[in-house]
């Protein structure tokens, strides 16, 4: 195992002890830092009119120019299907412009902005065009062309997409039902999307779902795309087109948001270009300085394989917590296919604070100061795998913004927010569900008594 970066790293850690180390080491019922929650209540988004952004049309249609149309309310909150016409909304654009923001960000991402077409296809599909099922390939504009103009026909979904974002709408609606009687959250995202229709489209369903979009629109740029095809079994194939998606430049306005956060979660798939990594290392210092929590999220193995020093020299250095999976863990610990994903969780907390590390129907372990809880999955009849990641994610994180120092009781509530996105189609965790889970959290942090005082 060769792991001397991940060694190195760590040592500028075990002068300064993390507040998740000391934290999850006390008592169960030891309240949590204040400084971990200063979570000012707000009027709740949700009570004023809700604007609906529903395209109509291919997805190739939605890549040009839309001749303008109507506006329509609707209490749907999911991702707008897909059939042919024209697009009913003319307002997306107006719809995005950023509002004053609060004081402080609960949660700030950074990740790659991709609006995301999903569909049911069957296996024949993939093998008609040579696509390899169950994989994630980066794709150029010619390879995406070819794969929508072979949807043309099918009903699918267009979303404000990408991992990060998943998990933010997910927290930001774990965080706002007013179930569970908390404050609620302030969730915020900087990318990158063009200031092309796919752009506006993005930034006005990202606000749609109490998530705030902060990065100004690459003037010219053109928006990443990801194409989500599952199959019958659950399985999801991926076809990203980067667009813009993977640039991320680190000037003033960033740097004022990121010293406005409590917790700082870095999307792994902008592990990609030189000129955003740096802006990734600029991003995770201000952050450490400012006493933020740093959270990043592994992604994808090919990202691991290909960033590998610089993953590890940022995650060494900076990160609280890292969510991977159970093949994302064993590649950032250069181990086999076929070690237990316990062992790399135990290794990875070494060097890491906290590790997440899900191992899909088998369940998932949390890891702390060398030693990993297992945490087994919920029950669910799986319809589609994509996002159970992002939302177990969000679980976590949902967890220790409302001061719960249970790891089991965290991961279990991962657990159930993971299970209830694969029971569905597409990638988000619908309202009505997110109420229902803030609400049994809740009564759980109430029962055990170690819920903080907000």
């Amino acid at each position: 195992m060769a792991l001397a970066s991940a060694t190195a790293t760590a040592a500028a850690k075990t002068s300064c002890p993390s507040r998740l180390t000391r934290r999850f080491s006390s008592s169960p019922l030891t309240h949590p830092p204040s400084s971990l929650l200063p979570l000012a209540a707000r009027p709740r988004a949700r009570n004023s009119p809700r604007l609906v952004v529903r395209w109509k049309g291919t997805a190739r249609a939605l890549l040009g120019v839309f001749s303008d149309a109507g506006t329509s309310e609707s209490d749907d909150d999911d991702e707008d299907a897909l059939r042919g016409g024209q697009r009913e909304d003319e307002d997306a654009v107006e719809l995005s412009s950023v509002a004053p923001g609060p004081e402080r960000w609960d949660v700030l991402g950074l990740g790659q902005a991709m609006v995301d077409f999903s569909g049911m296809v069957e296996d024949e599909f993939l093998e008609r065009l040579s696509i390899e099922k169950g994989t994630r390939k980066v794709v150029n504009h010619e390879e995406r062309g070819r794969v929508l103009r072979a949807m043309d026909g099918c009903s699918y979904k267009a979303a404000a997409g990408g991992s990060l974002s998943n998990s933010l709408v997910a927290l930001a609606r774990l965080g706002s039902s007013r179930s569970a009687g908390y404050p609620e959250l302030k969730i915020a995202m900087a990318g990158s999307v063009g200031s092309d229709p796919l752009g506006s489209f993005y930034r006005a369903k990202l606000r749609r779902a109490n998530v705030h979009f902060l990065s100004k629109p690459v003037k010219d740029g053109t928006t990443g795309t990801v194409i989500v095809l599952t199959t019958p079994d659950a399985q999801r194939t991926m076809l990203a087109y980067q667009g813009t998606s993977s640039t991320l430049s680190y000037d003033s306005d960033l740097a004022n948001l990121v010293s406005k956060s409590n917790v700082l979660i870095v999307e792994g798939y902008l592990f990609e270009l030189p000129h955003t990594i740096e802006a990734i290392r600029q991003a995770c210092e201000d952050a450490h300085k400012n006493g933020s929590l740093i959270a990043v999220t592994a992604s994808d193995v090919s990202c691991i394989k290909r960033c590998y020093n610089d993953f590890w020299d940022i995650v060494g250095k900076y990160a609280d917590i890292l969510f991977a999976n159970a093949n994302e863990a064993r590649a950032f610990c250069e181990l086999s296919s076929t070690d237990n994903p316990m062992s790399a969780t135990r290794y990875l907390s070494h060097s890491i604070p906290l590790v997440s590390v899900t191992d899909g129907v088998n369940g998932s372990y949390i890891g702390v100061k060398g030693e990993a809880i297992y945490i087994p999955p919920s029950p669910c009849i799986p319809m589609d795998t994509c996002g159970a990641g992002d939302a177990y994610a969000s679980g976590i994180l949902y967890g220790i913004l409302r001061g719960a120092s249970d790891l089991k009781g965290i991961g279990l509530l991962a657990s159930r927010v993971a299970a209830v996105v694969v029971g569905q189609q597409g990638t988000r965790l619908r309202v009505q569900d997110a109420d229902r889970l803030a609400e049994s959290f809740a009564y759980h942090l109430e029962s055990l008594e170690f819920c903080s005082d907000v």
